[in-house]
């Protein structure tokens, strides 16, 4: 068996194709067979009014592509250019690296992937905002 394999919390929430999922009150794994799907997990979500930042902008574009409200191959172009554009501003070495990988998991279509590791630099990019607040 191959595909995605989801463990979900008690009540947790995914979206699979534009359907909200709710799961019920036991922990549970749900296999997902069908290539292509478009599934998010509804905590990972960022709320529109919070990609405000350079970084959550990025995220949430990977986000639209997972929840099926953004075509793959008109949203990916977008996705690699703000990928770029980060790594402009978050040259440090770890940065870089989490950008690099971003950039893998894009042109592989692997976009939760991508999301994922572009959400690890939303600490550092909130580090560097206050610090830049308050200079």
């Amino acid at each position: 068996m191959s595909g995605l394999v989801l463990k979900l919390a008690p009540k947790e929430r995914i979206l699979i194709n534009g359907a909200v999922v709710e799961n019920g009150d036991r922990r549970t794994r749900v296999s997902i067979l069908t290539p292509d799907a478009n599934i998010l997990r509804l905590r990972d979500a960022l709320h529109p009014d919070e990609a405000k930042t350079p970084v959550r902008r990025v995220c949430y574009v990977a986000q639209l592509i997972l929840s099926g409200d953004a075509d793959p191959n008109e949203a990916r172009p977008q996705l690699l250019s703000g990928i770029e554009q980060l790594s402009h501003a978050l040259s440090d070495a770890d940065s870089r690296k989490t950008l690099g990988e971003a950039t893998e998991a894009v042109l592989a279509d692997r976009y939760y992937q991508a999301m994922k590791l572009l959400r690890l630099l939303i600490p550092r990019e909130d580090r560097l905002l206050a610090s830049a607040r308050l200079s």
